[in-house]
């Protein structure tokens, strides 16, 4: 499998992840989990928002569920939260839609894991690009990324 930057990074930390491919027109984060074997509540996707006084701020939740602006703008200690434009996302991060990964990002941002990352060992997040997955002990996440666990997750998309 060939690397991605976030893998490389990784990697030079020391810290172990394994790598996933699975087909990239594969875009519905739960199809994701599905192809993966995986319960969707283990693999995270990577959303980035910007805050009322204009800091962009990362959180991170499982697949099957929304971001509750509300509960992830109190964990993060601002007024408000609200998604960044799509077009926006690329020029911010260096990711593209579907293939954002909380490592790696152009710059470091405050970045939040949904506290139920916690009931893992093992947790997905985006390897940086569409068709690719990293699957790592969610701890050694958030230690990488200077990360804190929130109950920022909202109920899910998908009944």
């Amino acid at each position: 499998m060939e690397k991605t930057n976030a893998m490389r990074l990784l990697d030079a930390k020391k810290i172990q992840y394994e790598g996933y491919e699975y087909p990239p027109q594969i875009t519905d984060g739960e199809e994701v989990a599905k192809v993966l074997g995986e319960d969707a509540k283990s693999v995270f996707k990577t959303l980035v928002t910007e805050s009322e006084k204009g800091e962009n701020i990362v959180f991170c939740v499982p697949v099957c569920a929304t971001l509750d602006l509300k509960k992830a703008a109190k964990v993060a200690k601002v007024k408000s939260v609200a998604m960044i434009r799509q077009r926006d996302l690329e020029p911010l991060t260096g990711y593209i839609h579907g293939g954002c990964s909380p490592v790696g990002m152009k710059k470091r941002f405050r970045t939040f894991i949904d506290e139920s990352a916690q009931n893992f060992t093992k947790i997905y997040v985006s390897a940086g690009k569409v068709g690719k997955q990293m699957r790592l002990n969610p701890s050694d996440l958030v230690g990488y990324l200077g990360a804190q666990y929130g109950a920022i997750a909202g109920d899910s998309e998908k009944e």
